[in-house]
């Protein structure tokens, strides 16, 4: 009997010794593959470095500003690009401040198309009860990405990189962003200038959409959404407005 128990001692010694070389033999290989990936022997400690500096990195936009600018000018004299960038840009961070207080009186450059936008996004969170938060704003770049006439419009795209906190939250619970890491993501703006609303047709309405539903407006004249029933505000005639804003998101492979 005690013989048995001496090879039960020496099999589990076996084993263990075995389980030992390969742990260590598997976390040396995970410390090679670290190392040559990240310069550090931790994996965990190389995935956070690396997520830590592509937040810190800004996205890069499509800048067309050179190409465009030149046309703008010749079609419309009196442009100011720089005036109309700021006014873009403060226009999307009050936008943003705005629905993350849940307070439509913090949007600033404000056209009823934008404050439409943004007032049915406040409302959608707090019907859902959610909290959706954007803090430490930054805008790094804004520049020219299209500009598209059809008959009876322009439309002016600016594309800029922004960097903020994001999250959004539903009693206590996360849903969407990180409340330690800042993000770096980009926004398109649209400003649109409507010469002639009869003109101004089907075809040249595609980039109108109803902020409620996302349908989009056939008629540039129209007061409703012909899908949803939502009063659209009327495009003003011969103004460049800010149209709306939406987040350019990057497509999954």
């Amino acid at each position: 009997m005690e013989g048995l128990w001496i090879g039960v001692l020496v099999i589990l010694g076996m084993v263990a010794v075995g389980g030992g070389i390969a742990f260590f033999s598997i976390r040396n290989k995970l410390r090679e593959v670290s190392r040559a990936a990240f310069g550090t022997d931790s994996l965990v400690e190389g995935w956070n470095r690396q997520a830590d500096e592509l937040v810190a990195t800004p996205k890069s936009v499509s800048g067309m500003t050179k190409i465009y600018a030149p046309q703008i000018q010749k079609d419309f004299p009196d442009f100011n690009i720089e005036e109309f960038k700021n006014m873009a840009e403060n226009m999307l961070l009050s936008a943003l401040t705005a629905i993350s207080a849940g307070d439509i009186s913090l949007l600033e450059e404000s056209t009823k198309e934008v404050k439409q936008q943004v007032n049915i996004r406040i409302t959608n969170n707090k019907q859902a009860g959610i909290r959706e938060v954007y803090e430490r704003m930054k805008v790094h770049q804004m520049e020219i990405t299209s500009y598209v006439k059809k008959q009876g419009t322009c439309m002016i795209t600016f594309q800029c990189a922004v960097e903020y906190l994001y999250y959004k939250e539903k009693d206590g619970a996360l849903l969407d962003g990180d409340k330690m890491r800042l993000t770096q993501t980009k926004y398109n703006i649209e400003l649109m200038y409507v010469q002639n609303v009869d003109l101004a047709g089907e075809e040249n309405a595609k980039g109108t959409t109803c902020p409620n539903c996302g349908a989009p407006v056939t008629n540039l004249g129209a007061k409703f959404c012909e899908y949803c029933g939502l009063a659209v505000t009327v495009i003003n005639i011969k103004v460049w407005n800010l149209h709306q804003f939406y987040e350019v998101k990057q497509q999954k492979l």
